[in-house]
């Protein structure tokens, strides 16, 4: 039998492959939490080579029948509140002022950490209660609690700079409990604007690893941000009926986001609820699915 040797080269070559291998097979997936009511309704159309989604959205049967109250309460078997027991309302002082957040989870040696950023006229409160927008918020928090993660709902006092500077500040103390974990920012509405301005920072563009837009706007300053040149995943899902940020300009930026990136395919997905209106991505994101995806793809 006859025996070749590998030159350094090939051994070395050889052996990262091997250690690529390993670190996929060791990439975080989260766990299944009550994924067939989560799940989305049937895909009507796909484009952009699959990125691109359209989801059958119907009012009467993704409002009027899985909430108990309309828009107020879901129905039981949507949630699990003994996650509250892993839920603290807390204070951090930073030298950009005091933030008032409510984390769900591990504040040390966690995971992965996602945080959500309210829209206008929204609070703290809002991305952790437990019965409005179909459960949706409790799905995730029982996902951050159930798979070693931590989830942070923050206030902030605006949607500019200062806004963006505590929640940076917040970011930063807790990716120093958690060195190893990867960070997604979800921004609901109008906080997109911190998902941007969070993009375009040396500090957070630098750190974040994706970014969620929920009937959120769009901000070109994003094509030359860090963040963008890092290619961090960017996932957005948009009501067709959205009348507070139309959905073709939606469209037209994620679009611009696959044909100005250098990377093949940019990591980035769009889900489009057809009929949806501005609340809709934030009732029905499949959590589950899209950090899984995010965690697949993040630098």
């Amino acid at each position: 039998m006859a025996f070749r040797f590998l030159s350094p080269l090939h051994a070395f070559l050889a052996a990262l492959f091997v250690l690529c291998l390993a670190g996929q097979a060791d990439a975080l997936e989260l766990k299944p939490f009550k994924d067939d009511l989560f799940a989305y309704p049937a895909t009507l159309s796909t484009g952009d080579g699959g990125a691109y989604t359209v989801i059958d959205y119907r009012e009467m049967r993704d409002i009027n029948q899985r909430d108990e109250v309309p828009e107020k309460r879901v129905h039981p078997q949507y949630t699990d509140t003994g996650v509250r027991k892993a839920q603290q309302d807390l204070m951090l002082k930073t030298d950009a002022g005091d933030v008032r957040h409510i984390a769900v989870g591990k504040t040390q040696g966690a995971a992965l950490i996602v945080l959500y950023l309210h829209g206008q006229g929204g609070s703290r409160k809002q991305g952790v209660d437990d019965f409005t927008f179909g459960g949706n918020f409790n799905r995730l928090k029982n996902l951050m609690a159930g798979n070693g993660g931590l989830y942070l709902s923050p206030d902030f006092p605006d949607f500019g700079d200062k806004g963006a500077a505590q929640v940076a500040a917040l970011i930063d103390h807790y990716a120093e409990q958690s060195p190893g974990a990867k960070i997604f920012v979800a921004c609901g509405s109008m906080g997109g604007a911190l998902c941007w301005k969070l993009a375009a920072r040396n500090d957070t563009g630098r750190r974040i690893n994706g970014l969620l837009l929920l009937g959120s706007l769009w901000d070109e300053s994003f094509l030359a941000s860090p963040a963008f040149r890092r290619h961090v995943p960017v996932f957005f899902g948009q009501g067709s009926h959205d009348v507070v940020f139309p959905v073709a300009n939606q469209e037209a930026f994620f679009r611009s986001i696959i044909a100005r990136s250098k990377a093949y395919p940019y990591p980035t997905r769009f889900v489009r609820f057809e009929t949806g209106t501005h609340g809709t991505p934030i009732r029905m994101v499949d959590w589950r699915g899209t950090l899984n995806w995010m965690l697949s793809k993040a630098p």
